[in-house]
């Protein structure tokens, strides 16, 4: 009987998610670099942008669908 989800599969998508989740810190923190007078943060935390939070959450399920689409081929 074969196993419903393969080993070699399941090694695959966790190495995508460990991508996928280094590509998303490094895009955070890069996009938090590249504007020096501007703290992503503190715009989130203190300031509850909401705009910027959306604008994020955007980024977070663009790098999401690129990985589905990596793993998935």
């Amino acid at each position: 009987m074969e196993d419903i989800i393969s080993l070699r599969s399941l090694i695959g998508a966790l190495v995508y998610s460990a991508v996928g989740l280094v590509l998303f810190f490094v895009t955070f923190f890069g996009l938090d670099r590249a504007v020096p007078r501007f703290s992503l943060w503190e715009e989130l935390i203190e300031k509850q942008n909401r705009a910027l939070a959306v604008f994020l959450g955007a980024i977070a399920i663009g790098i999401s669908i690129i990985v589905s689409a990596a793993i998935h081929g």
